[in-house]
Parts: C-alpha cells; sequence; structure tokens
C-alpha cells in the first residue's frame, strides 16, 4: 500500500522555501514583471471551429491569446463541468493575455503574472511557428503549477516564443483553482448525480486538452503529437491525467518537472466523522453561516468569500480541500495506478532539481523538516540513521521525500513496465548565484525548459544561456518524436531502473550518470510504503 501526504503539506513546505528563497534575495520562486518591449508585430487573423482569432506575428511564430476553451464558468455555471466554449461572428481580438483565474496574489511572490482576475478566465494561448517544413507541428501544452490556488497561463517565464521557433506549438492556458476549482459538497453532489464533481480544475485541463485536439491542426498543430508538460502541481496534474479516463487519447507524450508523486488526496466522502472534501466544503458552508445549504445559495456566495485568503502560504485546510478521489473522474492515487501499470502507455520524462527545499535558510529548515515528518509519519529518529545529522536531515530531508524520491520511483514503476521514460536531476545554479547556493531550487529549471532566462531578474551568462538551450532543444525533441534525442546535445538514454542512469544536469554540463542518492532514496521509499496514511 503506497503511503503518503497531502498536497496541502507539499505546498506549505514549497512556500516556506520560497519565500526563504524570496528573503534572501536568492529567489528562485520570483520574476519581475514582464518588460517593457517593442510593440506587438503586425496583426494575422485565422479562422478556428468558433470563429476568426486576431492575432500577432512576431516574426518567426504567431501567437494568439485568450482564446476561450470552454464556457465562462459564473452564475450558474460555477462548480459545475465546463461547458462548450462560446461561438462568435465578429473577429475576436486575441493579441494579449485574458483574465486570470481568481487567486490571492501574496506581496512575497512577484513570479505571477499582472493581469485581472475573474471567473471568467478559461482562455488559453497559442504559438504557432510560421515555417512547418515537416508539416503539422509537435504539440506542447503546459499546465502551470502554484498549488492549485496560484498561478496561471500567462505567467511570463511561460512565453512560448522561443520553444514555438524551435518548430512546436505551444499552448498554455488557465484553470479553475482555489475552491473555484477544487470544491465539494453534499448538495453540489446531489445535484450532479452520476457525474464528476469536485475536481472542477482538473475537468478544465481536459477541457482544454479536447479544444487543442479539435482545433489545434487549423493553428499548425498536429493533434496526434501532444505533449502535456507541467511542473510542481502541474507535474501533478500531468500525472492525475495519465490515470483519468476521460484524457486518454488526448495526449501522446507526458513530461514531469517536480510533481511530487505520493501525495495523498482526500476522499470526495468518508464514513463517520473521517476528514473528506465533502466534510470540508460543509465547513466552508457553514463558516458562511450556510447550514444544509442549497446549489443555489452555494452559488450566491461571493467570489471574495469563496477566494478567502488561500494562497501558498495559508492553505485553510479546515476549509479547503485540493483535488479530492471523486470516484469518477479521478479514481486513484498516483502512485497506486503506477504500481498497477494503469497509467496511460505514453513516453514519459519525469525528474526533479537536486535541492528542491534545501536552498532555503538555515533558520527555515528546521521548521520545514518538522513539517515534512510530521506529514508523512516518519520519525526523526529512523532517518538520523540515514542522514546522520540533524542539520543533513534539515536540509536534505524535505526535497527527497516530496519529490525526488517520488520521481525516481515513477520513472521505475514505468520502466519496469516496459514503457518508455526518461529521467533526470537538475542540479545547475547560475553563475552569478553559485557562491551562496549550493543547489538547483524548486521551480529553478522552468525558465531553462522555455529558455525564457530573459524575464529572470538576473541576466544570464553564456554558461547559462547553453543549458537553456540545451533544455528547450531536449524538450522540442521529445515533443517531435517522443524521445528527448537532439543531434546537437549529449545523448539522454532510457531509463532502466537496473542501471539507473538519469540525465544529469549540473554546473560542470550535461551528462548521463548515476542517479544520485538511490541507496538513500531506495530506504526513504520503503519507509513510505510502510508508513501508515494520516
Amino acid at each position: 500500500m503506497v503511503q503518503t501526504s497531502h498536497p496541502s503539506n507539499a505546498r506549505t513546505l514549497l512556500t516556506i522555501a520560497c519565500l526563504g528563497l524570496t528573503l534572501t534575495t536568492a529567489s528562485a520562486c520570483a520574476l519581475p514583471p514582464i518588460p517593457a518591449g517593442a510593440p506587438p508585430g503586425p496583426s494575422i487573423e485565422m479562422r478556428i471551429a468558433q470563429g476568426q482569432i486576431l492575432g500577432v506575428d512576431e516574426g518567426a511564430v504567431l501567437s494568439f491569446k485568450d482564446i476561450p476553451y470552454a464556457a465562462p464558468p459564473v452564475g450558474g455555471l460555477r462548480w459545475r463541468a465546463p461547458q462548450p466554449a462560446p461561438h462568435w461572428t465578429e473577429v475576436r481580438n486575441t493579441t494579449a493575455y485574458g483574465d486570470d483565474c481568481i487567486q490571492s496574489r501574496p506581496a512575497w511572490d512577484d513570479s505571477q503574472s499582472r493581469q485581472p482576475v475573474s471567473e471568467d478566465c478559461l482562455t488559453l494561448n497559442v504559438w504557432t511557428p510560421k515555417a512547418r517544413p515537416g508539416g503539422p507541428a509537435p504539440v506542447i501544452v503546459w499546465i502551470h503549477g502554484g498549488g492549485f490556488v496560484m498561478g496561471s497561463g500567462s505567467q511570463p517565464i511561460f512565453d512560448g516564443e522561443r520553444l514555438a521557433e524551435r518548430g512546436a506549438v505551444v499552448v498554455t492556458f488557465n484553470y479553475r483553482l482555489g475552491r473555484f476549482g477544487f470544491f465539494a459538497h453534499p448538495a453540489l453532489s446531489a445535484e450532479t448525480g452520476d457525474a464528476p464533481t469536485g475536481n472542477f480544475g482538473l475537468m478544465d485541463q481536459v477541457a482544454a486538452l479536447k479544444w487543442v485536439h479539435e482545433n489545434i491542426a487549423t493553428l499548425g498543430g498536429d493533434p496526434s503529437r501532444v505533449t502535456i508538460m507541467g511542473q510542481s502541481a502541474g507535474g501533478g496534474s500531468v500525472l492525475q491525467l495519465m490515470t483519468i479516463p476521460q484524457a486518454q487519447g488526448l495526449f501522446q507524450r507526458a513530461a514531469v518537472q517536480s510533481g511530487g508523486g505520493r501525495d495523498h488526496w482526500p476522499a470526495l466522502r468518508e464514513a463517520g466523522d473521517k476528514r473528506s472534501a465533502e466534510s470540508v466544503g460543509v465547513a466552508f458552508a457553514t463558516a458562511q453561516n450556510l447550514t444544509n445549504a442549497s446549489v443555489a445559495q452555494l452559488r450566491a456566495i461571493p467570489a471574495d468569500k469563496v477566494r478567502g485568503r488561500l494562497d501558498l502560504l495559508t492553505p485553510e485546510k479546515d476549509t479547503y480541500s485540493g483535488p479530492m478521489i471523486d470516484g469518477r473522474f479521478v479514481s486513484t492515487q498516483v502512485m497506486e495506478a503506477f504500481a498497477r501499470g494503469a497509467q496511460s502507455n505514453v513516453p514519459l520524462i519525469i525528474g526533479a532539481t537536486d535541492l528542491e527545499l534545501g536552498a532555503v535558510p538555515a533558520v527555515f529548515r528546521g521548521m520545514l523538516a518538522d513539517r515534512t515528518l510530521q506529514d508523512v509519519g516518519v520519525s526523526r529518529e529512523a532517518l538520523l540513521t540515514i542522514y546522520g545529522d540533524r542539520d543533513r536531515l534539515n536540509a536534505l530531508m524535505p526535497s527527497e521525500l516530496t519529490f525526488i524520491e517520488p520521481a525516481r520511483r515513477l520513472a521505475a514503476l514505468a520502466a519496469t513496465d516496459g514503457r518508455p521514460v526518461w529521467l533526470y536531476s537538475f542540479g545547475y545554479v547560475p553563475d552569478g548565484k553559485r557562491h551562496d547556493t549550493a543547489g538547483a531550487a524548486h521551480a529553478t529549471d522552468v525558465a531553462y525548459g522555455f529558455d525564457t532566462l530573459g524575464r529572470l531578474k538576473d541576466a544570464p551568462t553564456e554558461a547559462d544561456q547553453h543549458i537553456a538551450t540545451a533544455m528547450a532543444d531536449y524538450w522540442v525533441a521529445f515533443a517531435r518524436d517522443g524521445r528527448p534525442d537532439e543531434a546537437n546535445q549529449p545523448a539522454w538514454t532510457r531509463y532502466d531502473p537496473r542501471r539507473d542512469q538519469a540525465l544529469l544536469i549540473r554546473n560542470t554540463g550535461i551528462s548521463m550518470g548515476t542517479s544520485p542518492q538511490a541507496p538513500r532514496l531506495d530506504t526513504l521509499g520503503r519507509m513510505r510504503d510502510e508508513t501508515p496514511v494520516r
């Protein structure tokens, strides 16, 4: 039986890390606002199934933003599965991003976009190469992270132009967050009957993939070569989409960056007093002075009350469940599905950074470690036999238990089942930060994969850009061919648990090597498997 912790716990751990990095001005989580640049290029009109759209000709790439992929989930459509996208008769202006989904924007996190927020937010953005000598281009669909409570497809670092210049169509999108995206209540369950409920944000993700399947050929993409890719909660979404029947056939490759894999999502309902998504939803309604609430009363709750104070530092666990096992849409924990070989049979890239949560100041490390131990139920004494001393445990254990060990375990399970999988460990630290940073923190690999280092606060060096070029090349090769083989980059061989080799991205360069800390990760994995779920 797979044992793991609830995703809100991982969110809390991650946020302590991000906050600590921000306070030390070595932020891997903080990005500047979109820089002022040249005005958009000439406009370009194209027709999709919904109507005519006006985009921007950026030279080698065409871009289209704020395209609705589902009806606005407002009014009577709040807390319902996404409905078909609207059509229009006039030309729709898609030259600028639309609204982000409602979320809190804490002052400590400047990585987010500066778009307005609203419930009318189910839109996507497309970058497509003008030159497609080989025919329709492979498609990369990016799923943003943010702990299912923050983030958007319009964050500056997710600009798809550089990947599109390499020959891939890139799609980013918004999905409902927080209680708008993940909320259960007995009244809503009664309303939906046998249909799925609760995981509205994940339903949005499937709706976006359906839009891509039906429309991307018009914009130059190949619907038979769709790669879903995500980081953190986005990576966790990719893993879960690999188990969701409604998503099957909508993608042909998957890539997971720091997506965890041992998060234990609560059930929709439980007997007695045991915590469930519905019981948490009832607690939220009660906090709004709604006892035995009707669906009409729930949908009448003001948006700012639904949002609450939710962000990565404020999980509001008593009244917010996060994603759940609803039994109809999401029916299994990720690790259990991989152990049974029940996930999608598609090529997979998976990995993590080498110091996910370990780059925080020492003052936060003990708190981070204590919270991890509380969440997973593993004793400190047992872990001290692995790490040797308290300082090493505090610095390394949260990263390894939460992200690094699950990535390697999922790779091994997939490879043992004969499926093509590639494992990586990202440990590159920018030139300018090596004097005070021992490894690569959570999310520091994202700008390299998008080749958007210019959106970070510090100007990249030639060495930094060399790594970004390689990572972006790997991602596009994978989307194109189903394997990350790029002639101009070091070979990346398939993962074989018997050899346990991963692609190591380090300050010294990129090469294949033994998976880092393998004996310790084996021990940690056994301990996680043997520890009861809390």
